[in-house]
């Protein structure tokens, strides 16, 4: 089980390796946040990671956005981008859905210069493809800032699954492991 003591004692090379795809190939994220240690929760760590985030650069901010596939592509992702994008729907697109969403990527991608991002879980492909529609008439300031938002949202959910929810599964798991024994 990964505890806050845990982490709390891990090395920057453990820690990295544990929490540096939280944020999309953007391990100097975590790198920086292992100098913060002793994080006092999960939350605590979390909200320094993000004003690691807030107070990087412009350039910074933006290859971080920039590191994020298109929604629906089939490119090479990470692991919890194939699963977030799976549990939506977004890999089993039908070709006329792939190609709406393909034109849409693409016309997103050359008003921003950076593609959609939105947390994708508890979404369906339709509720992802209408937020794209209505996002890419946002002035580019506002799209910036909210690519960001969405970000921290979806480090914050991959760090929960991380702590918490496995946490929970393994405590289900041994419940369900005893109640069998009875």
């Amino acid at each position: 089980m990964l505890t806050l003591e845990t982490v709390n004692q891990t090395s920057q090379e453990e820690f990295v390796q544990l929490f540096g795809d939280l944020f999309e190939h953007s391990a100097w994220i975590a790198e920086k946040a292992y100098d913060a240690k002793p994080f006092s929760s999960f939350q605590e760590m979390h909200q320094h990671m993000v004003s690691i985030v807030k107070n990087a650069s412009t350039e910074e901010k933006l290859t971080l956005i920039q590191a994020h596939p298109n929604l629906g592509d089939k490119v090479q992702m990470s692991q919890d981008s194939i699963d977030e994008q799976q549990g939506a729907g977004l890999q089993n697109l039908t070709p006329a859905e792939y190609e709406n969403f393909l034109t849409l990527n693409q016309n997103y991608q050359s008003k921003f210069g950076f593609p959609f991002i939105i947390a994708v879980r508890g979404k369906n492909k339709h509720q992802i493809y209408e937020a794209m529609n209505i996002r890419i008439d946002n002035p580019a300031e506002v799209e910036f800032e909210t690519a960001l938002l969405q970000i921290y949202q979806i480090s914050k959910l991959r760090l929960l699954e991380k702590t918490t929810m496995k946490n929970e599964a393994a405590a289900a798991n041994n419940n369900l492991t005893n109640k069998e024994r009875l």
